[in-house]
């Protein structure tokens, strides 16, 4: 698994596909990392790097925070 994450990073290989698939607004929880519990919406969806930018509320004020697929789950 490590080495499958390396060779991702060196641009090797694909990021695998996830069966769920996101979409701007839709609404999201970040399940992994620093900001897991946090809900937000999707603000943009990057399919060939399989990543989101999720909008957080944090101190009232939406941030953007760019997350892989498996680090979110929807809604």
């Amino acid at each position: 698994e490590v080495e499958t994450l390396r060779k991702q990073m060196d641009g090797g290989t694909a990021v695998p596909r996830q069966k769920e698939e996101f979409h701007k607004g839709d609404n999201v929880r970040i399940i992994d990392g620093p900001f897991l519990g946090f809900n937000g919406m999707v603000d943009e969806v990057d399919q060939e790097r399989g990543r989101v930018k999720v909008l957080v509320s944090i101190f009232g004020r939406g941030t953007p925070v760019e997350l892989g697929f498996p680090q979110v789950e929807r809604l």
